[in-house]
């Protein structure tokens, strides 16, 4: 207890206490002691928030505050980490924590959730990894998925192409999941000469609950960039609700298709490219992917040209073609529809048809790629007459079955190199990085 010269508890300014302290309040309304937490952000509150011995935090309107005396000063743990440990027999893989719920935990004394943990703290809290790696661990950046930019997949490539040829077997890249498949098309392209695995995980529950998904996607992402054959950037996720295996699905073939299940990436238009177990074994599904033996020995180059005056867009019944007109007057060098069906928009009424539209976009050489809001499916603009004269009208560049987000990543990164209209759609409809597939097989519907 903090006591003044006399022995007597110190009073002190209410600016002198932080969040951690115990402290106890005298207010009108009575004596509470507790741990002072923070005032919730969103809330305009002129009260303190103390947790009490009960569990139950009670807010304190600090007009009625008549004194508060400063019982203990939080301090945070210290913890020293032991070494990872090494084995020589086996393969290295670097870990990059970039942030999100699988870094996240609840600090019980002050209330909030924070992106606290480090790889290094996610190799000592899952010693099962070592079973299968040697580990390098680095920490990017710490911040939650949908605050991710442009510039941080750009540094992240950079990064992720001098680790990959310092001679590691394979990286894994854990991040939230709200954006994850963002970010793994984005590497996709953006990794030129890939000969190794790029493996992105997270979770859906933070790590310190006892649901948490965190610890099985992380053994099974490190078997599957320590073992897996495949030179591609791809996803390790929950392959059901139960923690059976995880599946390995290629970066532009991922989605996550619920807020909150385990399970809740999927692939798209294709099969997982393999099951992978926490035992150490490897099912391929789908063999279509370029492989570690036989990729070039060249180093991996980070190719971060990315042209960011790119807009996704979202047609509806009711869409008001004013909504590209405005993406044209604020210079937008690109655009991406998620067309409903196989890539439909509205052209038979004068008051909401998108062919003027569309056609001023051609004619300012403004590069628009069709997608199909369907998800599963592709594109195709011969099957109604409509469609037709859009596509003979309008350049618009049918993706075949890219889907909408990978479609946005790959226009904004073909823009990148070149703005030149042939060249774009040249390089939109050439396969770069399995994000067309040649055909779709019945059985990968909602698998």
């Amino acid at each position: 207890m903090a006591k003044n010269k006399e022995g007597e508890t110190k009073q002190i300014d209410p600016l002198n206490y932080s969040p951690g302290d115990r402290i106890k309040v005298t207010s009108t309304d009575g004596v509470f002691e507790g741990i002072m937490i923070p005032e919730p952000e969103l809330l305009d509150m002129n009260s303190i928030i103390l947790k009490l011995s009960t569990g139950y935090n009670i807010g304190i309107d600090k007009s009625k505050i008549k004194k508060i005396e400063l019982i203990e000063r939080y301090k945070k743990p210290e913890h020293k980490r032991p070494p990872i440990r090494q084995n020589t027999m086996l393969p290295t893989v670097s870990l990059f924590s970039l942030g999100g719920t699988i870094s996240s935990k609840v600090d019980y004394t002050t209330g909030g959730v924070t992106a606290d943990y480090t790889a290094e703290d996610l190799i000592e809290m899952c010693p099962e990894l070592s079973s299968y790696a040697n580990f390098k661990a680095q920490k990017v950046m710490s911040i939650l998925s949908e605050d991710i930019t442009v510039k941080d997949w750009q540094r992240i490539a950079e990064i992720a192409a001098k680790e990959l040829n310092s001679g590691i077997r394979g990286l894994i890249l854990t991040q939230g999941t709200d954006t994850l498949h963002y970010s793994a098309a984005a590497l996709s392209f953006m990794l030129k000469n890939l000969n190794k695995p790029v493996i992105f995980t997270g979770a859906q529950r933070s790590i310190d609950r006892g649901s948490s998904d965190a610890f099985m996607n992380l053994v099974c992402s490190t078997v599957a960039a320590s073992k897996f054959d495949g030179a591609v950037v791809a996803s390790c996720m929950h392959a059901t609700t139960d923690d059976e295996h995880c599946i390995l699905i290629r970066g532009t073939k991922v989605r996550k298709m619920h807020s909150s299940r385990r399970d809740a990436f999927r692939p798209i238009n294709e099969l997982p490219l393999a099951k992978v177990y926490t035992d150490g074994n490897i099912e391929v599904m789908n063999d279509n992917y370029p492989k570690v033996s036989e990729t070039s020995k060249e180093d991996v180059i980070a190719d971060t040209k990315f042209d960011e005056k790119v807009a996704l867009i979202k047609v509806y019944p009711g869409f008001n073609k004013d909504v590209i007109d405005f993406y044209l007057d604020k210079g937008y060098h690109g655009l991406v529809i998620e067309g409903t069906g196989f890539g439909n928009v509205a052209t038979l009424h004068e008051s909401n048809s998108l062919l003027p539209a569309l056609k001023r976009a051609a004619d300012e050489k403004v590069p628009v790629v069709m997608t199909s809001q369907t998800i599963y499916g592709r594109t195709n603009p011969y099957v109604y007459t409509t469609m037709r004269k859009l596509n003979i009208g309008t350049k618009v560049i049918y993706a075949e079955d890219i889907l909408p987000e990978v479609a946005y990543i790959k226009l904004g990164w073909v823009l990148g190199h070149t703005q030149n209209y042939d060249e774009v759609k040249k390089m939109m409809l050439t396969n770069i990085a399995g994000e067309i597939s040649a055909r779709t097989e019945p059985e990968a519907f909602l698998y």
